[in-house]
């Protein structure tokens, strides 16, 4: 079956620039071979939602149409991958501004708290490109479609892990009714905090709940596990505060 908009589907893939060179993968040995490894991702393929915006437009248009299996590459222009460069976002500034004075080509520099990278240095004066690094890039994606999931639970898992990074998160479903019992630990997560109203939007839409419920659940074990941490904080606090 042709995969079509609105399917939750499981998706390997490696970003590439033109010159081959890796800018993000789902493989975790290739992350740490090409020295792009996050010890906080999530590897081993991710769960998208063909047209809900998940992926570069470029990739999200490439996935339907496809069969599960399917693996192959797609070429990717900057204004459907991740977007132009926008030249006023590359600036002059002085030599003066930057705290390295060794300044040459390619060097990281962040200037009233703006991070970019030096594209050019004529005497004193530094140009300094604020645009992201994928900026005007045209990319290809290599990528196979491991898995069409068809589950609610499936869908319900996936989505938490593309939002939260955690793969098992316990859940109920019946009826049209979601209930996701949220780890103690998750309730103030900052990514959560944001993500928590569009896991809710997305459940609505794509996977025809009515209702979904985020119940907080709290053990005698996660609380111990959540005492034992703030323990261990507090004591590295002690530790590096300087003696009088």
């Amino acid at each position: 079956m042709a995969i079509q908009k609105g399917d939750f589907i499981k998706l390997s893939y490696t970003g590439r620039f033109e010159d081959g060179r890796v800018f993000d993968t789902t493989d975790e040995e290739l992350a740490k071979t090409e020295e792009i490894f996050n010890p906080r991702g999530l590897y081993g393929g991710d769960v998208v939602i063909v047209g809900a915006g998940h992926t570069i437009d470029g990739l999200d248009e490439d996935l339907e149409g496809k069969e599960v299996g399917y693996t192959g590459t797609v070429v990717i222009s900057p204004e459907k991958a991740f977007g132009p460069s926008n030249p006023k976002l590359v600036e002059t500034v002085s030599i003066t501004k930057l705290q390295d004075r060794n300044v040459h080509p390619g060097l990281p520099v962040e200037i009233d708290g703006k991070r970019g990278v030096v594209s050019r240095v004529i005497g004193r004066r530094v140009t300094v490109d604020f645009n992201s690094p994928l900026a005007g890039k045209t990319v290809n994606y290599e990528y196979t479609i491991e898995k069409l999931l068809e589950t609610e639970t499936e869908k319900i898992q996936g989505l938490l892990a593309l939002y939260t990074g955690i793969r098992e998160i316990e859940i109920e479903t019946a009826d049209g009714v979601a209930k996701i019992y949220i780890p103690t630990g998750l309730t103030f997560n900052q990514r959560w905090l944001m993500a928590k109203n569009r896991v809710a939007t997305e459940l609505f839409k794509y996977a025809d709940f009515k209702e979904i419920q985020l119940i907080e659940k709290i053990t005698a074990e996660s609380e111990a596990q959540e005492l034992a941490e703030l323990t261990a904080e507090a004591e590295a606090e002690e530790s590096s505060e300087p003696e009088i």
